[in-house]
């Protein structure tokens, strides 16, 4: 039987929203209340919805979830973004302080908190708090991030979907370059990851002979240092062989030195609060790229070539084409953090681990772990090598990787010559 500690419980969202967040929240909420929450007299007497993360509870500003439907949580759970509102706010000890005492002014002994690595942080030090006070609090962190960049996972909630859009924009993108011929650069999400960036080879026909030269033909990665001179050859040699070219661009990539391309191009550039050029959404990093290669690839006394820029910006996160994989995971992830919880573990992260082997016969499975807060907290993962292929590539590696994750695509047809 789970033990259970009278008290109520509180969810939270935070940092971007995803195609599949909601499904995590409404797994904690449907989990929580078949282990018998909300019922009268049961030691869950609540289950309350911070309005904008923890800025919310601090504010006393909840949604009653434990009150929904089983019809309004089923239309929330495919509903994209975050219901309860989002967050950017990366609380310190003194903010978590603030948190806590929420926490016990309103009778929260459970506390779920969907996020990334700086939502896991934020758990680990009200966690912490909770108990240097001697305040009996369940801390848990659900995993979501479209980066894919949490420590232990296979891979996050919210990554496949974002993934399964990045794959199906670039196919139809690359058909329109065919098209009207030119070159093509589309900026992916992923300032320190490339997980985006590199689901981007997910365009390409796999029906087709090996060395298939379908687009992207040239995919760069923050992982991958990069080098201006050298993209410029790059996109000369396919432009010259095929006269076209089309490009996946990480919005993160950068030199030898681990210096933002986007800093070194994008002239009078916004910075954020932590001191960060903005990349996404901006425009600027395509932009610049794409006058860059007319600058470099004009003939003398001739014209420029055909050059595009599109930044995939927010669109990535959302959009309502959720890949059937993560909207079960991410459901799944929310059941098994209350569960965790119900049984009497004070904190931790949930972990998708992937118990199959990536392969073209891979029998795709995976198992949820209850992981340590300090495994994942304020830490990033990164693209692994073996995911690399070159300097301007991925590896079959990772397309056997990612292919289960986004789902079935398209399979559009071509008419021969071009």
């Amino acid at each position: 039987m789970p033990t259970l500690i009278a008290g109520n419980a509180v969810i939270g969202q935070s940092g971007g929203p995803t195609a599949v967040i909601n499904q995590s929240l409404v797994g904690v909420v449907e989990k929580l209340r078949e282990l018998g929450a909300c019922r009268p007299g049961a030691p869950i007497s609540q289950i309350l919805g911070m309005r904008h993360g923890v800025r919310g509870l601090t504010k006393g500003e909840f949604i009653d979830l434990g009150a929904l439907t089983r019809e309004t949580l089923e239309a929330l759970s495919i509903t994209p973004s975050a219901a309860l509102g989002s967050t950017r706010d990366k609380p310190d000890a003194a903010y978590c302080q603030r948190i806590l005492e929420a926490c016990r002014n309103h009778n929260v002994r459970y506390f779920f908190y969907i996020g990334g690595n700086d939502s896991s942080d934020t758990c680990r030090i009200v966690n912490e708090l909770a108990r240097k006070a001697g305040y009996e609090l369940r801390c848990f962190h659900i995993p979501k991030t479209v980066d894919n960049d949490l420590l232990v996972n296979d891979h996050t909630p919210g990554f496949p979907s974002a993934a399964r859009f990045v794959a199906k924009a670039c196919m139809a993108d690359f058909l329109d370059n065919i098209s009207l011929p030119g070159i093509k650069i589309n900026i992916i999400m992923g300032r320190h990851a490339g997980f985006l960036t590199a689901a981007s080879a997910l365009a390409r026909r796999a029906d087709r002979e090996q060395g298939s030269t379908d687009g992207p033909q040239l995919i760069y990665l923050p992982e991958v240092p990069f080098d201006i001179e050298r993209f410029v050859h790059d996109v000369a040699s396919v432009y010259d062989r095929k006269g076209r070219c089309h490009i996946a661009v990480s919005e993160g990539i950068q030199d030898k030195d681990h210096v933002a391309i986007g800093a070194k191009l994008i002239k009078g550039a916004q910075t954020d609060a932590h001191g960060n050029v903005q990349l996404s959404g901006s425009g600027a990093l395509g932009d610049q790229l794409a006058d860059l290669l007319k600058e470099k690839l004009t003939p003398a006394g001739g014209k420029p070539p055909r050059v595009r820029a599109d930044t995939f910006g927010y669109v990535q996160r959302c959009f309502p084409d959720a890949s059937p994989v993560d909207q079960r995971e991410a459901r799944r992830a929310g059941h098994f953090a209350a569960e965790v919880a119900c049984r009497g573990d004070l904190d931790g992260s949930i972990a998708i681990i992937r118990t199959s082997t990536p392969g073209p016969w891979e029998n795709y499975s995976v198992e949820y772990r209850r992981i340590e807060l300090a495994d994942v907290a304020a830490k990033t993962r990164h693209l692994p090598a073996e995911f690399t292929s070159g300097h301007n590539n991925v590896s079959q590696v990772f397309l056997d990787y990612c292919r289960p994750l986004v789902g079935d695509l398209p399979r559009f047809e071509r008419l021969g010559g071009v």
